[in-house]
C-alpha cells in the first residue's frame, strides 16, 4: 500500500509566509526558513514552497531566503514562482529544491515542461494547476489566480504529464482557504486522467476533511495544506495518527 504523504505549504511573499482566502486578503504568518524547520522536525513528509508574487510580478523567485529554507530541512522540497525557463530550473535546483513547480511559466511556453523533463527527469518537474469552476467549467488560471487562461483543467493536466510532468498539484481555488474539506469532485477527475502522483491543496479545515480525502479517492498520493498548519489547528503528528487509525497508511 502507498505511504500516503502530508505536505504544508510555505506561500512567501516578500520573503514571509502568507495565507488567506480564496488567494486573497493575504496577512502574514511567519519566517520560511523558521516554519520550514519546524515541519522537517515534526513529521511533515515533504514540503512545498511558493514564491506567491513572483509570476504576476514578472520577476525571478528570491533564492536567497530560498537558499536558507532548503539547507534548515531534510524532506524533499518542491520549489515554484516566477519558473519560466529551464534556466529557472537551474537556479531554483541549485538553491537546494528536489522537484520544481511550474504554473503559469508553463502557460506561457508550451515548451517548457518537456525541456525540463528532458534536461532534469520527469520526477522533478511538478505542474501546479490552479483551478476554478466558470460556468460549470473547470478553467486554468495563471499569475497566482488572477488570469483566467479559458483552458480546459483536465485536458492541461493531461498534456502537462503526457509533456513529462512528474507530479501534478491541484489547487481548487473553490475551496482554498475556506477550510470545508478539499475539492473531491475535481480531484477524482485529475486523478482519473493521469498515471502520476496527484497532490490535493485546498480546503482542509481538520483531520477529518484528510481521512475524507484519502478514503474518497484511493489513488490520491498526498493532502497539501497551509493555515491549518502554520496556526496550528492541526498538528501533523496528530493528524498522521488519526489517519493510521482510519486504516490509511502513513509514515508516523
Amino acid at each position: 500500500m502507498i505511504t500516503k504523504r502530508i505536505i504544508p505549504c510555505l506561500d512567501v511573499k516578500d520573503g514571509k509566509v502568507v495565507k488567506g482566502v480564496n488567494f486573497a486578503g493575504l496577512r502574514d504568518v511567519a519566517s520560511p526558513v523558521d516554519l520550514a524547520k519546524f515541519y522537517s522536525d515534526n513529521g511533515a513528509d515533504e514540503l512545498v514552497f511558493y514564491d506567491i508574487t513572483a509570476s504576476a510580478e514578472g520577476r525571478a523567485l528570491f533564492t536567497d531566503i530560498l537558499r536558507e529554507t532548503a539547507s534548515s530541512v531534510f524532506i524533499p522540497l518542491t520549489v515554484g514562482g516566477g519558473i519560466r525557463t529551464t534556466d529557472d530550473f537551474e537556479r531554483v535546483l541549485a538553491c537546494g529544491a528536489d522537484k520544481v513547480s511550474v504554473n503559469s511559466g508553463a502557460i506561457a511556453n508550451r515548451d517548457l515542461i518537456g525541456e525540463a523533463a528532458k534536461k532534469y527527469g520527469d520526477q522533478c518537474v511538478v505542474i501546479s494547476a490552479d483551478i476554478k469552476r466558470v460556468n460549470g467549467a473547470f478553467h486554468v488560471f495563471a499569475k497566482g489566480g488572477r488570469e483566467d487562461t479559458g483552458m480546459e483543467a483536465i485536458e492541461w493536466i493531461k498534456r502537462c504529464v503526457g509533456e513529462g510532468a512528474g507530479e501534478v498539484v491541484v489547487n481548487s481555488m473553490d475551496t482554498d482557504g475556506v477550510k470545508k474539506g478539499f475539492d473531491i469532485e475535481l480531484l477524482k477527475l485529475v486523478c482519473k486522467a493521469v498515471d502520476v502522483p496527484v497532490i490535493a491543496s485546498g480546503g482542509a479545515g481538520s483531520q477529518a476533511d484528510f481521512v475524507t480525502l484519502f478514503q474518497e479517492i484511493s489513488t490520491i498520493d498526498a493532502g497539501l495544506a497551509a493555515s491549518v498548519f502554520h496556526f496550528g489547528e492541526i498538528a501533523i503528528p496528530d493528524l498522521k495518527n488519526t489517519l493510521k487509525k482510519n486504516n490509511i497508511n502513513v509514515r508516523l
